[in-house]
């Protein structure tokens, strides 16, 4: 059987349109020839190669979802699977791409006046400007109803203070989505600013020392009475719904995306027990890397229905609840995480190097495992559902 009919054992190929696999395919093309090259170097080096930001333009990724101001207009299925490419690089490309379209173009699109779709968007989707998205606080993560990050109103301009926390994006980014607390009328609601790199007071600074997500750029942002002037306030959201509502729409992307890692890892482990040779056979012959390579491909199989039917359904519905997100963020990103110590074994001693995929994507999905939501809030969302009792409360 062919490699890639053994990873679409399930032939989901057959349920997609001709345009979604084209683009999927012109994606997995620029990931083969122009990225996997030079991650390896750029994940050594912590470093995040920005050379390809106009490459990811030109294929439309950026705000791929989006209608008009130079956006694609994809359908979610196809934004699905060029994330699912993206990530079969490596995490941190799609955790480039996915913020800039999800978190940021994505509020800029959906709540923002027309002057901020027009300032924002078309050089957004261009590569020229980048975004990133400011909610996670050092000390509020999966609390952000406990932000202590403030805006205060003076004349014309919002004064805002306050520090975010693990920002992707954040050291090269043009402008922020800062969501912040602001004294509403005497009642204290959660709005979005748009605020622009260069404003005194906003400073962001790389956080170092990571092992996961290398190569990508994350910042600590902190805000020392910026002056934001009030049109760069997000008119037509305010509460927690505005934040929420972006993280549900990133989640899902972020659901059909890890699969692209889970291939990754059982391309390569399969290609390597074939070809590596112990007591006179390949380990592929052995019984128990038969087994590994079984389950790996099984959850494989699983993850991508799942991932595929999520999709599908914001495409028919134009939503889906965040019960469903969660299903999906929650048993895709641990079954990427799961298959990729898998593989990594079934490499030896070799899978600890960076030559091979495994530990990378191991290493990045524990990232994924805990952002957009950890693992245990997505069970608490569901736990909800299920019995009605909020865990939270």
């Amino acid at each position: 059987m062919s490699r890639a009919a053994i990873t679409d054992l399930y032939r989901i190929d057959d349920l997609l349109e001709p345009e979604e696999r084209a683009a999927r395919d012109t994606v997995a093309a620029f990931i083969d020839k122009e990225y996997l090259p030079i991650v390896g170097k750029h994940f050594r080096n912590g470093t995040f190669p920005s050379e390809v930001i106009p490459r990811l333009a030109e294929l439309g990724v950026f705000g791929a979802t989006l209608k008009g101001y130079g956006c694609a207009g994809l359908n979610n299925i196809t934004y699905g699977l060029i994330l699912q490419e993206l990530e079969r690089g490596d995490s941190g490309l799609r955790s480039f791409a996915s913020v800039q379209s999800s978190l940021c173009m994505y509020p800029i699109y959906a709540y923002g006046s027309d002057e901020q779709k027009e300032r924002w968007l078309p050089g957004m989707a261009q590569g020229k400007l980048i975004g990133c998205f400011g909610l996670t606080e050092p000390d509020f993560g999966s609390d952000p109803g406990g932000m202590r990050t403030r805006a205060k109103k003076d004349g014309d301009h919002y004064v805002l203070n306050g520090a975010k926390m693990w920002i992707t994006n954040g050291t090269i980014a043009d402008v922020a989505i800062v969501w912040a607390k602001v004294d509403d009328g005497g009642q204290e609601s959660i709005r979005g600013f748009l605020v622009e790199k260069g404003m005194p007071g906003y400073k962001a600074e790389e956080i170092k020392g990571k092992f996961s997500l290398r190569a990508s750029y994350t910042a600590e942002l902190s805000f020392a009475d910026v002056r934001v002037p009030a049109k760069n306030m997000l008119p037509n959201v305010q509460g927690l719904r505005g934040p929420l509502s972006c993280l549900n729409n990133a989640r899902m992307g972020i659901s059909f995306a890890v699969m692209g890692a889970a291939v990754a890892c059982f391309e390569g482990a399969r290609e390597y027990a074939l070809s590596r040779i112990q007591f006179n056979k390949p380990i592929a012959a052995f019984q128990l890397t038969q087994e590994k390579l079984a389950d790996m491909l099984q959850e494989i199989v699983k993850g991508q229905l799942l991932a595929w039917r999520l999709a599908k359904l914001k495409d028919i519905h134009g939503k889906v609840s965040p019960e469903q997100v969660s299903v999906c963020k929650r048993n895709n990103v641990k079954v990427a995480l799961d298959i990729a110590r898998v593989a990594r074994s079934i490499y030896g001693a070799n899978g600890i190097t960076d030559e091979y995929p495994p530990v990378r994507h191991m290493l990045n999905l524990e990232s994924v495992y805990t952002y957009e939501g950890t693992h245990e809030v997505h069970t608490l969302i569901l736990g909800k559902a299920i019995t009605g009792l909020d865990a939270f409360a």
